[in-house]
Parts: structure tokens; C-alpha cells; sequence
């Protein structure tokens, strides 16, 4: 009997096989992809990696144990400065992209053209209580894909395979792994990770998990858990601004509001923006920072 239709836009769907120690996960993000989208005008290529990475995250933070913030960048040196993805163990996420703006990106342009030399790969986990956590390695393979895999063998030692996709209306991903600690036939993880290859980019970006692992897996069906609902949130507030501002010092930004009048930050996830005029500069400092600042200078002149 094949499954009934099911519209799940922005869900994350946990799988098991009872007989083999597999775990899998199923995401395709329509609703927050669009919104992430629509904050700026992505290039066709930059688009498409973001979606994946974001798709990426998504997986990732499925299986986070503690309550925290998994961050996922591609740095690169290139037209593609760096793709940013945060997913929480809240079930929210976000990302964004920054790129040469004024370079010529083609539709079909590769990760590996766009990032140029000497690209990384930045996995950091925040837990809410504790120290952080970062792992970097060298970009390994022409896709998110492709890198993702291979910095999960790398650094965790587990047989991984993911698949990812994204266009203009959504983005999915397929991760299959298998259990640590954990005895598997060569033959069976060869079996469940061939049937994940042939997902098509068409399907992880259409199609729900149930028709997803139907199509895959239906001679050997998992186990599926109830689906988690994914959301867009931003993390950024006046306060993390006022603490950026600190970091950059009374002079520099004394010296802004100064000339200008006041220091704007934008937010480079949700496009929030963050206006201080001379007030709240000088009560950020404790000072009347901007003054002296206007005094130093014509003590120079």
C-alpha cells in the first residue's frame, strides 16, 4: 500500500532499521528556505550551496545531545567568501551568505571555482552551558555533500552518506549513518547506503519523508519517528550589538557617530537594523565618548 499524501514544508524526520544498526534522517525546509532566500539577492550558484548547507544543518542538529547552537561554515578565499548556517536544539534556524558582489557568478559555477584556494570547512558547537567546541578541516570533494561526508568519516569516525538539494522553492537532504559502537555487515550498510544514492534532487525537494523513505526503503522499511517542525529565528538583538560595539572601542566608534551622526549595524541573517545615535553611544560607554572624540580632532588639527 503506498502512503497517503502528507505536506510537511518545514520538517525534520528521524528513521531507524530495526535489523541493522542505521539511523537516518530526512529534512526539506520550503517555508524558511523562502524566507532566507528573500533577504537578499543570491546568485543561482551561491544559492543553491547555501540551501544545501542549511539542509545540512538541519540533519546535523538533529542529533545534538545537549541544548546548544550547531554553526556550519565553508570559507573560502574566492568570488564565495562564506556560507553560514546555525541550527539550535530548539528547532530553529538560520543562514547567510557573503560573496564578491561585484565579480561575475555564472548559474553552474562549481563550490569549488567559487570558494577558491585554501577552503575550510568550520563545524562549532555552542552548548548552552559549557565550553564550545570547533572542528576545521580542508574542503574534500566539488559539493556540501561531498565535504559534509567526508568531515564525518574524518572526525568522527562514522560511515556516513548524505544527500542534498536545493532550488528556488525548497531545499532537502537525506543523511543515513551508521550507529556507532555498533556491528554492521559490509553488505547491509552497502545496500542502505546505495538505495540513499539514488535519491534524486527533485524528490528530497518535493516530496515529504513518507514518500521519501517509501520510495528508498520500502522492501525493508524503518522505523519513522513523529516529525519535528523546523522554524526561521534570528539570534541577533540590540544587546549582542551593543557588545560588538564595545569590542570595537569608544574611539573608532565615537568617531563614526561623530562624522556621521550615528553607527548603523545591520543584521547580516534577518536584515534587523541597529541605530545608535550620540545618546546611546555615550551611555553604552559610560562617557561622553562622541565629544571627546570631536575635541581630539581639533586638537590635532
Amino acid at each position: 500500500m503506498t502512503p497517503t499524501a502528507i505536506h510537511h514544508d518545514d520538517c525534520r524526520t528521524r528513521f531507524i532499521f530495526d535489523d541493522m544498526p542505521v539511523r537516518g534522517l530526512h529534512v526539506r525546509l520550503e517555508n524558511v528556505w523562502q524566507h532566507i532566500v528573500n533577504q537578499k539577492n543570491y546568485p543561482t550558484a551561491i544559492r543553491r550551496a547555501l540551501g544545501e548547507l542549511l539542509a545540512a544543518g538541519s540533519l546535523l542538529s538533529g542529533n545534538l545531545k545537549t541544548e546548544g547552537t550547531l554553526i556550519l561554515q565553508v570559507q573560502g578565499q574566492g568570488r564565495l567568501k562564506m556560507l553560514v548556517v546555525e541550527a539550535t536544539s530548539a528547532h530553529t534556524v538560520r543562514a547567510t551568505a557573503r560573496w564578491d558582489e561585484t565579480a561575475a557568478i555564472g548559474d553552474n559555477d562549481s563550490l569549488n571555482e567559487l570558494l577558491g584556494d585554501n577552503g575550510v570547512f568550520v563545524l562549532t558547537l555552542q552548548p548552552k552551558e559549557g565550553d564550545p567546541w570547533q572542528g576545521v578541516v580542508p574542503l574534500e570533494g566539488g559539493s556540501i555533500a561531498q565535504m559534509l561526508t567526508h568531515y564525518m568519516k574524518r572526525s568522527e569516525q562514522l560511515d556516513t552518506h548524505v544527500v542534498l538539494a536545493a532550488d528556488d522553492a525548497a531545499c532537502g537532504g537525506l543523511l543515513v549513518q551508521r550507529l556507532p559502537e555498533e556491528i554492521l555487515n559490509d553488505d547491509a550498510w552497502a545496500h542502505v547506503s546505495t538505495l540513499a544514492q539514488t535519491v534524486t534532487a527533485e524528490e528530497l525537494t518535493t516530496l515529504d519523508a513518507q514518500h521519501v523513505l517509501y520510495r528508498l526503503f520500502h522492501e525493508t522499511p524503518p522505523r519513522v519517528f513523529p516529525a519535528e517542525n523546523l522554524e526561521f529565528a534570528c539570534t541577533c538583538s540590540r544587546g549582542k550589538v551593543s557588545d560588538m560595539l564595545l569590542m570595537l572601542g569608544g574611539e573608532e566608534v565615537g568617531g563614526v557617530v561623530a562624522e556621521q551622526g550615528s553607527i548603523a549595524v545591520d543584521c547580516d541573517f534577518c536584515h534587523e537594523k541597529y541605530v545608535f545615535d550620540e545618546t546611546d553611544v555615550n551611555a553604552l560607554f559610560g562617557a561622553d565618548i562622541v565629544d571627546a572624540v570631536r575635541q581630539e580632532a581639533k586638537r590635532v588639527q
